[in-house]
């Protein structure tokens, strides 16, 4: 593309051609067309190297993805020069643009990156975390991020809550000093989301301090999927946009196959807080043909996990219920309330949240109880000695590669998952495979 010294160039050119031209007696219409054609035809040329310039931009954003997931941490990774730029930056240093997002993970939850980078066609960044023998954290980059758009994919979900957030703000540290220009944390479950007020006197407003923390380390963009609040996107400021994904995309097609009738289901609200996303649900389930009721359960609780009463709005006798909640924690909660509802006459009873932790008895509880299923996403790891014939995990993979993909490419986020709830699926998404860390060593809140 012409510089703007060039053009300056063309225009000079352009002057002293018409001087000579002007002098003569008599300029010929040959001259005359020279005179102004030539300038014309320079503007045209450069119309058209710009134009096939964004062409290539485009069409290689919309290419389709590959299944080359990459590898991560001690393990290796791609070389640096195996990632193809796709245009070039105008920028006044003339550095070259990363096109495709550059995608890092921490150690949360590795299997969801890689699945993330297959969707986006990109590999997974290569990138060292040690934990040293004394508890500290390190993290080091091994390739260039100079004024790229960086991705991290990090979970602040247990086991090991405090560490997964400490590499989230090392990481975010490490590419903010290595001039990375834009810097998005993908946090499919934001930790300490639960701590979002003051309940009581000379506690913190923890999740306020955590957006705090990261605002602090140099984040430009958090992307979480169903908070716990829909207001701690008000924690972060002006300059730090905050999106919070509805993970309830992802099941929508799952529970529309499973031979639903919509005037004998209901969607169950745990507690008057989720009324709101359980209308939501509800109205997504509408585009798939189930016109369902809605009702709610009122509960009084007087300590952490522990419900000492629970009331039911609405009439469920007969029907087919669904639980729509943002998190199963110790599932003590939700299976009370699935036998309030079987007492009060419901046929069969199912569940859904986005964020599955299943700490202490939950997996115990569910076995015992009287689900049918209890679906969730894969946001939060689900180890082997987690699973269970009635737990489902789904997975919410390609839903934040369409997130990151609309970002990258300047699209706006909020249709994407406005359009899911509009528009029909294809196909209800596979379950995700199992990836575990180990055993739960969270406090239960």
């Amino acid at each position: 593309m012409m510089s703007w010294a060039g053009l300056a160039r063309a225009a000079r050119c352009r002057l002293v051609c018409a001087r000579r031209m002007s002098s003569a007696a008599a300029a010929t219409p040959w001259q005359r067309n020279v005179q102004w054609g030539l300038p014309v035809l320079g503007v045209a040329v450069v119309y058209a190297v710009w134009s096939r310039r964004e062409q290539a931009v485009a069409e290689d954003v919309k290419a389709p993805a590959t299944n080359d997931a990459g590898t991560h941490g001690t393990d290796g990774g791609p070389p640096a020069g195996d990632r193809q730029p796709i245009a070039t930056a105008r920028s006044a240093n003339k550095q070259k643009a990363h096109y495709k997002p550059l995608v890092f993970s921490g150690s949360a939850n590795v299997p969801l990156a890689k699945e993330i980078c297959a969707h986006l066609g990109t590999k997974l960044g290569e990138m060292t975390i040690t934990k040293f023998a004394d508890g500290e954290i390190g993290v080091q980059v091994h390739e260039n991020v100079r004024s790229a758009d960086v991705y991290i994919i990090q979970p602040t979900c247990p086991p090991g809550v405090n560490d997964h957030l400490m590499e989230l703000v090392l990481m975010i540290s490490t590419f903010r000093r290595a001039s990375a220009r834009k810097i998005s944390a993908i946090i499919p479950y934001f930790g300490y989301a639960r701590q979002d007020r003051k309940m009581t006197s000379r506690v913190p407003i923890s999740a306020a301090d955590v957006a705090l923390l990261l605002e602090s380390v140099g984040v430009d963009r958090v992307v979480a999927v169903d908070l716990h609040c829909g207001q701690i996107q008000g924690f972060f400021g002006p300059r730090t946009p905050c999106d919070n994904l509805e993970g309830a995309v992802v099941a929508l097609p799952f529970f529309a196959e499973l031979g639903l009738r919509g005037e004998n289901t209901v969607i169950v609200s745990p507690d008057a807080g989720g009324v709101y996303r359980a209308k939501k649900f509800r109205d997504g389930l509408r585009h798939y043909g189930l016109d369902t009721g809605l009702a709610m359960i009122i509960k009084q609780r007087l300590r952490a996990n522990v419900v000492d009463r629970m009331d039911l709005v609405g009439d469920v006798k007969g029907a087919d219920c669904i639980i729509v909640d943002d998190m199963i924690d110790t599932a003590g909660t939700l299976c009370q309330a699935a036998e309030v509802l079987k007492k009060q006459g419901a046929k069969r009873v199912y569940a859904f949240a986005t964020h599955g932790l299943f700490n202490g008895p939950a997996i115990e509880r569910i076995n015992g109880s009287c689900f049918e299923k209890v679906v969730v996403c894969n946001t939060v790891p689900l180890p082997e000695n987690k699973q269970s014939e009635k737990i489902v995990q789904l997975s919410i993979a390609e839903f934040l590669a369409q997130a990151i993909a609309r970002i990258h490419t300047k699209q706006s986020v909020s249709e994407l998952f406005t359009a899911d709830f509009d528009e029909p699926a294809a196909a209800a998404p596979k379950p995700a495979s199992a990836a575990g860390t180990g055993p739960n060593e969270a406090p239960a809140h």
